[in-house]
């Protein structure tokens, strides 16, 4: 099975940038969705981005104009790019793929966002 692995995570002030890196342990092939869900402490686990193997994109309403989700030319990784960070932000996040066809669904293990000044 396909394995996700996560980067890019850390500390960031208010206002500052991070660039998030998801690559899979293999080539991406067929129809797939991969994203960025996230989940801060005491909350339920929610989309941020996602980019689906047609390049059609979808965010959350919190992240657009902010964020951009992108695949690599290999396209066995994807990218989450965010600006603005708030502390509102904060929290895990973690890299999905789905095969919608196959009704597969990989989670990566997650890296930690966290806002603050």
């Amino acid at each position: 099975q396909v394995q996700l692995v996560e980067s890019g995570g850390g500390l960031v002030q208010p206002g500052g940038s991070l660039r998030l890196s998801c690559a899979a342990s293999r080539s991406i092939e067929g129809i797939v969705i991969m994203g960025w869900y996230r989940q801060a402490p005491g909350k339920q686990r929610e989309l941020v981005a996602s980019i689906t193997s047609g390049g059609t994109t979808n965010y959350e309403d919190s992240a657009k104009g902010r964020f951009t989700v992108s695949r690599g030319n290999a396209k066995n990784t994807v990218y989450l790019q965010m600006n603005s960070l708030k502390p509102e932000d904060t929290a895990l996040y973690y890299c999905n793929l789905k095969y919608p066809i196959a009704g597969i669904n990989i989670w990566g293990q997650g890296t930690q966002v966290t806002v603050s000044s």
